[in-house]
């Protein structure tokens, strides 16, 4: 099925551009690429978006504990190792 566009003046140059400079073979593979790209991004998206509910459903359910005693814990737990002491 083809589509056709209007990506306006300036980002029609671009892709103009990416196909003369030889980075692109079309115009067409130029616009397949950005579309993958997005795909990927709204990917990433729906990952963070569960992380984030993940992460507020434990919040919700009292699953936290306090930053404080957490990095204390880490310190203690660090601060005897060669390299790794605590400042």
């Amino acid at each position: 099925m083809a589509i056709s566009a209007d990506l306006g003046e300036v980002l029609e140059q671009v892709v103009t551009d990416l196909v003369e400079n030889g980075r692109y073979n079309s115009k067409s593979e130029v616009l397949r690429e950005g579309v993958r790209l997005v795909q990927e991004r709204e990917a990433r998206l729906r990952e963070l978006d569960a992380m984030l509910a993940e992460g507020q459903a434990d919040i919700d359910a009292g699953r936290v504990r306090d930053a404080e005693d957490v990095f204390d814990e880490l310190l203690a737990r660090y601060a005897d190792e060669p390299g790794k002491a605590a400042e």
